[in-house]
């Protein structure tokens, strides 16, 4: 089967599953939403979402945020993975976010100029924030793309390019969220069967298979 089929029928699958897609981190604006991003690298969306009230309720603003002391920010986001490296970021963020003028605006240029703000980061905050087609490619939907036969999963950067030349363009935002989620719930990283999976089971490659499940 070509790649531009595999892509439709994976399509018409995810979006009979998955109709609605909710943001899975909690915010309440642009802002909030670009801290929660930060803060999700190499950790779960249910952990973020734990930390981040008590962090907001203290500095839910850029202004609040640069007025933190580093070690400040750490005490509350501890438990949260590479912590007093985000804890450093945040604060940095929020001071370029200052100087700037205070807002988070939908520019590429100066979102993936921010401290600790990437290429991935910066595409969700387009896509969920400002609704600006993007399809931001972390490590889940990188792992399914390769699995599913639509990219040949060099780097992510080739995943991003490989996607959006499967999917439409008005299509992407959402793509990327039902991708997360069919991840979580029918295709995980480990002791996965490829054989009964929704969507591994006719896309993935017989090789493929037999890789993963040590056939």
């Amino acid at each position: 089967m070509r790649r531009a089929e595999k892509a439709r029928r994976a399509g018409e699958i995810l979006d009979e599953l998955y109709p609605e897609q909710p943001i899975p981190l909690h915010h309440a604006d642009p802002y909030t939403l670009l801290v929660a991003v930060m803060l999700s690298a190499q950790t779960t969306d249910k952990k973020v979402n734990e930390v981040t009230p008590a962090l907001f309720a203290v500095a839910d603003t850029p202004e609040q945020m640069a007025e933190l002391q580093v070690d400040e920010i750490h005490g509350i986001i501890r438990e949260i993975g590479l912590a007093p490296t985000k804890a450093r970021n945040l604060r940095r963020m929020a001071e370029q976010i200052v100087a700037d003028g205070g807002g988070v605006r939908p520019d590429w240029e100066f979102l993936e100029s921010l401290a600790g703000v990437g290429h991935k980061t910066a595409s969700v905050l387009m896509a969920q924030a400002f609704g600006v087609p993007a399809f931001p490619v972390d490590t889940h939907i990188h792992r399914l793309a390769a699995r599913w036969g639509l990219s040949n999963g060099r780097n992510v950067v080739q995943t991003e390019r490989d996607l959006k030349s499967l999917f439409s363009k008005d299509s992407w935002i959402r793509r990327h969220l039902q991708i997360i989620y069919f991840g979580r719930e029918h295709c995980p990283a480990l002791r996965h069967d490829l054989t009964e999976c929704p969507i591994c089971s006719w896309a993935a490659t017989k090789k493929r298979i037999r890789e993963e499940m040590g056939g």
